[in-house]
């Protein structure tokens, strides 16, 4: 799934050179009181680095921390990479069960779908053989 980055508007947590420009209508700049969006001035003040950011996620819906845990590049690389042993998994099956079906040509292309069909008949066939 490809994102377009101007489609897409993310509600991050302001930078700190967002937070001291005093731009009010960002929603994460001081106002005029000097109050941020934690409270009054000095509120805020006191939270670890990471714990800002963790504030600011606490009031999002789980959906929406999701998302924004899955637009990470981190987790992009991650989760290629399990998807792509997944499929590596899912074609070998099917290499193997390939290898286990008559056809003529014994080396002949046959796709997933193919595959499949021929399963199937295989082992109505064989069922049919061990009733006679």
């Amino acid at each position: 799934m490809m994102l377009n980055s101007d489609a897409v508007e993310l509600d991050l947590p302001p930078t700190h050179s967002e937070t001291e420009s005093g731009f009010s209508d960002c929603g994460g700049g001081a106002g005029p009181d000097g109050a941020g969006p934690g409270g009054p001035a000095g509120q805020a003040r006191g939270l670890e680095p990471g714990e800002a950011a963790r504030k600011d996620l606490q009031h999002l819906s789980r959906e929406e921390r999701r998302r924004r845990r899955r637009a990470t590049a981190k987790y992009r690389t991650a989760h290629a990479t399990r998807e792509r042993i997944r499929v590596e998994a899912f074609n070998l099956a099917f290499a193997e069960l390939r290898k286990l079906l008559p056809t003529l040509p014994p080396d002949k292309k046959l796709s997933k779908i193919e595959i499949l069909r021929l399963a199937i008949c295989y082992i109505s066939y064989l069922n049919h053989v061990l009733d006679v």
